[in-house]
């Protein structure tokens, strides 16, 4: 286990923003980014993504197909990943994982896993390893760009993207960023870790 204890997050201290809002709000801010750091911890084990042709092709049960579609981005990785090292902004993902993987989960690993080979920074963590700051319920799924906004991603109950909480306060966006920052150390490279559990298992259901 870690050995910090997961900060705080205040809910009065954000401003709730609509998903158009959010989206518009999140990629400004990302493009403008130069020379910091940023984070992402996905923690729930299931989301319904909205407009991705794999993940519908996951519905259906068309597993090859949702390979290839994810192959079919490589180029786009790769050239994200090459814009990110030009203006010195790695976007680091922690990725915490519970076993057995949920077939969404099981999906978004092998998206990940590309990602890393396309220049992309990705790290696992058990979901034991975070046990000791779950005490009262899950973590959130936060990003936070360059140290200087927290978004606390927010989904219904099927796991369908409803907007988000931002964060200014430069204490609750510093705090937050050492937590994650510390939990990324610790954690497994996507592509060992997918080599040593992802790679042996059969298709997922469909989900």
């Amino acid at each position: 286990m870690l050995d910090l204890r997961a900060p705080t997050l205040p809910h009065e201290l954000g401003e709730y923003l609509a998903r158009a809002d959010y989206k518009r709000d999140f990629r400004e801010r990302r493009v403008a980014l130069r020379n910091s750091a940023s984070w992402k911890l996905e923690r729930l084990q299931h989301f319904e993504e909205i407009g991705d042709a794999s993940r519908d092709a996951l519905r259906r049960g068309d597993w090859q197909g949702a390979l290839r579609l994810f192959d079919a981005r490589r180029d786009a990785l790769v050239a994200s990943a090459a814009d990110d090292a030009r203006r010195g902004s790695a976007f680091n993902r922690l990725r915490i994982v519970e076993e057995p993987l949920t077939p969404y989960v099981q999906w978004e690993l092998h998206w990940l896993r590309l990602s890393a080979e396309c220049g992309h920074h990705v790290r696992v963590l058990p979901a034991s390893a975070v046990a000791a700051s779950e005490t009262e319920g899950m973590l959130p799924e936060l990003t936070i760009l360059g140290g200087r906004v927290l978004y606390r991603v927010v989904y219904t109950e099927s796991g369908t993207p409803d907007g988000a909480m931002r964060f200014t306060d430069p204490e609750t966006v510093g705090r937050w960023a050492a937590f994650i920052s510390d939990a990324y150390a610790t954690a497994d490279d996507v592509r060992r870790y997918f080599t040593r559990v992802v790679e042996p298992l059969p298709p997922p259901q469909a989900a």
